[in-house]
């Protein structure tokens, strides 16, 4: 299993490199790109959804929705059903950027995975979303 890592990490960090070089947008970096692909999904969804959707801890989540806000690509306000909750929304710049972060992702699954047949895809996709099943109910029950 540690070789499954070790090349998953590694193909993860070529990808963030890839969508780094590509994506010249302010205050943008490849670890936005989830971010902007998921509040442009599900707006107004709250930072506690954001942050199972993408698994990443509490302090991710507000560290990198404050440096959004700040260069305006999101804005934050209370749930008015629940002020405990913070509802997060995308901007106008945020959807401008949209078509362009999906055409870069479209771009690098693409070459990714251009040597490889229909049927080997499908049997990856097939163990990689059990994969990632098993790991999600692991850390849901930390």
């Amino acid at each position: 299993m540690s070789k499954i890592m070790k090349s998953l990490n590694s193909i993860s960090r070529c990808q963030s490199t890839y969508r780094n070089e590509k994506l010249k947008v302010d205050g943008i970096c490849a670890c936005h790109h989830a971010f902007i692909l998921n509040i442009s999904k599900n707006p107004g969804q709250s930072q506690e959804e954001i942050t199972r959707k993408l698994c990443l801890n509490k302090s991710t989540i507000t560290r990198t929705l404050t440096h959004l806000e700040n260069c305006g690509y999101i804005t934050r306000t209370p749930n008015p059903d629940d002020k405990r909750q913070i509802l997060v929304y995308p901007t106008d710049k945020m959807r401008s950027i949209l078509p362009e972060v999906r055409a870069i992702a479209k771009e690098w699954n693409d070459k990714l995975v251009e040597d490889i047949s229909e049927d080997e895809l499908e049997i990856f996709h097939s163990v990689l979303h059990r994969l990632e099943s098993k790991a999600k109910s692991i850390v849901r029950e930390l």
